[in-house]
């Protein structure tokens, strides 16, 4: 298997080992574009995999704050309490680049920068930037995607 992303589009492919087209995904990347530096909330290019698969199991809408649940379910009530929150919900594919020097290593680490694939709230809608340098998905397109990929998946981040 492997992902691509495609920042044009906003859209993210996985493809099968022959690289045949499995699924295609609307996506939403960073509001601020591309870019490898900490600190730039862009959405790193190049090739990356995923390091780590979080939340296997937890309810659609669960709420993750640094990688872990906290018991929270989001509603729109609750993202109306607290408005100014950047929501990563129902699953998190974490990303850790492979170039070192551009995604790897230093102030351009994407494993370091905490880029993640993750689900947000049905009211955001995917199609056009607005992330803060994350990959967001709707959370049932993320719960489709997080059972067909494991942790060494490539995904290939695209401009």
């Amino acid at each position: 298997m492997k992902i691509n992303v495609y920042i044009a589009t906003q859209q993210l492919e996985l493809l099968d080992d022959a690289g045949k087209l499995r699924h295609r995904y609307t996506v939403s990347t960073s509001a601020n574009g591309v870019g490898e530096i900490s600190g730039s909330n862009c959405t790193p290019r190049g090739k990356h995999i995923i390091r780590a698969r979080i939340g296997a199991g937890q309810p659609e809408n669960t709420v993750f704050v640094s990688r872990r649940p906290t018991g929270e379910i989001y509603t729109p009530e609750l993202g109306a309490q607290f408005p100014g929150r950047d929501w990563i919900l129902t699953r998190i594919l974490w990303l850790s680049g492979c170039e070192v020097g551009f995604n790897r290593l230093g102030k351009s680490d994407t494993m370091r920068r905490y880029i993640y694939i993750h689900g947000t709230p049905d009211s955001v809608q995917p199609g056009k930037p607005g992330s803060h340098g994350c990959i967001r998905m709707r959370n049932a397109d993320l719960i489709e995607l997080f059972d067909l990929v494991t942790a060494g998946t490539a995904v290939e981040i695209i401009e």
